[in-house]
């Protein structure tokens, strides 16, 4: 994009006074001008299957998906981001251009060059793609933890490859039904990937950025990264290590540490976070990065938490509705009735299926939760399922309708694949029956698996799951391609496992797995599809590199965790060498114990009171209808950026998030998003997302150093002053409940 065009769409926003809007053309015009995307191919004739991104690719991706799988077992955990695969990537490639000589091999007829052409943005997009998928490690891995290690169930190699191959497919065949309407369309930004773009951009032109017309600001946007790399870099060795109170910056609950009030006023930890001030990008940035979201989609997440968390959830605490007020305001933990952690173990049975026993239970104590983990987790989770079908009835049935009325039109690929005229790759396009071959296989090692293993989930449950996963595939994506926020439909299959499968915890881990991981990685996949298409790179392509990352995150995951399981000493108990106690895993277990083997109907009985929360479902339903209605009452109001599923479930990583980290994370959102775009747009075009991306990578890159020089080897253990402990010594690091029971008293 040149000068002119810039220019020419400054002048317009000026001239309208009018803050952005995510339907004018020239709104998406100007993000792909930030973000370096151009609309020609600059790089056609080139390759992007070349043996230099296939050997840079999978070694990369070997690496970290074995590093990312090992270190999700760690306390405290550590993962290499696929910003810093997309970063390292380049120097090595830049050497294979300098070092390997440009001989052409062939083998059995089929001939290739080994240096063709200079490193392109296309291999580098590739290798970006696969490690994508090898490095996201998360959710499958805590499956097959909690089943080995925790449910004691051991199933050998096959079932772990087939399910977790299962999971794969399953998303990726959502995915690629789904290309016409999630990915093909230009209105459909994918904001998430545009600091991806802008790093590609600056690597690849050293320089080439349009440079900021402001005066002051004249630096490439190559060296703008490299000094803002640099920068961030060393810094965060002060919050993440020399200096931590900077990252929980709660002044107030240093100035007076006791005081419950205000640490859960102010406090960062367990408190609502009033103050959001914090000086680590890694908190600001926990959600996901907020330059990188639409400034609508903030505003809608920033007044859900003003109303939700300091109003609601405030209100309720102070009340002592559901006893939450001898809890933590805040917390990832769920308690029993004495105010402390709920021992899971204490209403199992002695056997080792994990079966409730009901006397233990009913001795012991019922479930209670803080008031934020009730709310968020639950109570609008409810009501982000509801509002998520009536809003896609309401504001994309046209979408729907068109794909049923042209069945061709979506499934044309069915009978004959269109070739890319300007293509150089083989398969230039991929026909849906691929994808349907991929559906088919997933849910064949899916039933293969849970019958022939004999698990308590059974096919009709491998069906069933799926179908969620189906339905909620579109809205969870749409939302995610759009405002760049995921919204988790987890407690749904949570519930729905519980009514189904009482009493049987491992069933409600798969089901959980195959209802809602398979939308995790549907989405991941759509996403790189979306990236894959604005550098021209054919669907042939794109589906074959993503087919090798599907294998590779699957051989190198289940290779990984047998291992660890077998050589780590005291592996997932409190006695772990190194801290490789799986909390993550364990934390999943916990859950499923609570929704398979207590099961919904004790979780929600009348003597709980959680049961009020399934009125929310109401709330759910008819808030899409009364914003639909006043939208289209008055168009030119605000009511136009109104997006009830964000308003309802965009707070979904509270617990563990806090108000500090939504509140920073708005606030700075917001400043660049709409205050700098709109009064400083030329330095937000040159600058924006390359700032978001030199943040994002520096930090992960600089948290791996730190882990493997400070914290693996034990230097950390030694070394304690006043900014190492200030934070610590606070009730709100504490969890201080609001009332207290005395010794022999319960709630």
């Amino acid at each position: 994009m040149s000068n002119e065009l810039g220019k020419s769409l400054q002048s317009r926003r000026d001239s309208e006074k009018m803050w952005i809007c995510a339907s004018e053309d020239t709104y998406f015009e100007e993000e792909l001008v930030a973000a370096q995307i151009d609309l020609n191919d600059d790089e056609q004739g080139q390759f992007a299957l070349t043996l230099r991104m296939w050997v840079i690719g999978v070694v990369f991706s070997i690496i970290g998906c074995g590093l990312n799988t090992i270190f999700e077992l760690r306390s405290p955990s550590i993962s290499i981001a696929k910003s810093t695969a997309q970063l390292l990537a380049f120097p090595v490639a830049r050497l294979w251009d300098r070092w390997v000589p440009n001989y052409e091999v062939k083998v059995r007829g089929w001939k290739f060059s080994l240096n063709p052409h200079p490193f392109n943005k296309k291999e580098h997009t590739l290798i970006f793609v696969m490690a994508n998928i090898s490095f996201y490690t998360r959710m499958t891995v805590d499956l097959l933890i909690e089943q080995k290690k925790f449910f004691g169930k051991e199933t050998g190699w096959g079932f772990e490859i087939m399910m977790i191959l299962a999971l794969f497919l399953i998303g990726f065949s959502f995915s690629g039904i789904t290309r016409s309407i999630l990915i093909k369309p230009k209105n459909i930004v994918w904001p998430g990937l545009l600091s991806t773009t802008a790093l590609t951009g600056v690597l690849h032109r050293h320089g080439g950025l349009e440079k900021s017309s402001s005066g002051s600001w004249k630096i490439s946007g190559f060296a703008f990264f490299c000094i803002v790399f640099t920068t961030s870099f060393f810094w965060y060795w002060l919050p993440d290590f020399l200096f931590p109170a900077l990252s929980y910056f709660s002044f107030p609950c240093w100035i007076n540490p006791a005081n419950r009030v205000v640490n859960q006023i102010f406090g960062v930890s367990s408190g609502m976070g009033l103050l959001p001030l914090t000086l680590d990008w890694s908190q600001v940035a926990y959600v996901t990065s907020p330059l990188l979201v639409p400034p609508w989609a903030i505003a809608n997440v920033a007044v859900a938490l003003v109303f939700w968390v300091y109003v609601v959830a405030t209100a309720c605490y102070y009340m002592n509705v559901w006893n939450t007020g001898y809890l933590p305001f805040q917390s990832s933990e769920i308690f029993d009735n004495t105010g402390n952690v709920y021992n899971v173990s204490r209403i199992l049975g002695e056997d080792s299926s994990f079966q409730l026993d009901v006397a233990k239970y009913e001795n012991y104590s019922l479930v209670y939760m803080p008031i934020t983990y009730a709310l968020n987790t639950f109570a609008l989770a409810i009501a982000t399922l509801a509002s998520l079908i009536v809003w896609v009835a309401l504001e994309h049935s046209d979408v729907l309708w068109r794909a049923m009325r042209k069945p061709w039109d979506t499934f044309s690929g069915l009978i004959s694949p269109k070739q890319s005229e300007q293509s150089h790759e083989p398969n230039a396009d991929v026909p849906v029956w691929w994808y349907g071959i991929s559906l088919a296989l997933g849910l064949f090692f899916a039933i293969f698996a849970i019958e022939f293993w004999n698990l308590d989930l059974r096919w009709y449950g491998v069906l069933f799951a799926f179908l969620i996963g189906a339905v909620f595939f579109y809205p969870v994506t749409l939302i995610y391609a759009t405002a760049n926020l995921k919204v988790g439909v987890e407690i749904f299959c949570r519930i729905i496992g519980g009514f189904l499968w009482n009493g049987k915890p491992l069933a409600n881990n798969w089901f959980v797995g195959l209802g809602y991981t398979t939308i995790l990685n549907g989405l991941s996949f759509s996403q790189d599809m979306k990236l894959c298409s604005y550098y021209h790179i054919s669907p042939g392509s794109v589906f074959l590199t993503q087919c090798v990352g599907i294998a590779i995150g699957t051989i190198g995951q289940v290779a990984v965790i047998n291992w660890a399981l077998g050589h780590i000493r005291g592996i997932c108990t409190t006695d772990a060498i190194n801290g490789f106690s799986c909390p993550f895993s364990r934390t999943d277990f916990n859950t499923s114990i609570i929704w398979g083997a207590i099961g919904p109907q004790r979780f929600f009985s009348a003597t709980s009171g959680y049961r009020s929360l399934f009125c929310l479902l109401i709330l759910g339903g008819v808030l899409p209808v009364l914003v639909f209605l006043l939208r289209r009452r008055y168009p030119d109001s605000l009511w136009k950026f109104v997006n009830v599923p964000l308003f309802l479930g965009g707070l979904n990583y509270i617990p563990p998030a806090t108000g500090m980290n939504y509140g920073s994370w708005a606030i700075v959102g917001l400043v660049f998003g709409f205050y700098i775009r709109r009064n400083f747009n030329s330095w937000w075009r040159s600058y924006n997302y390359v700032l978001g991306s030199a943040l994002d990578s520096s930090v992960s890159l600089a948290g791996l150093i730190i882990f493997f020089t400070v914290y693996y080897t034990g230097a950390a253990d030694k070394f304690s002053w006043w900014g190492t402990e200030v934070h610590k010594n606070t009730c709100d690091y504490q969890g201080c409940p609001r009332l207290s029971l005395s010794p022999n008293e319960t709630i």
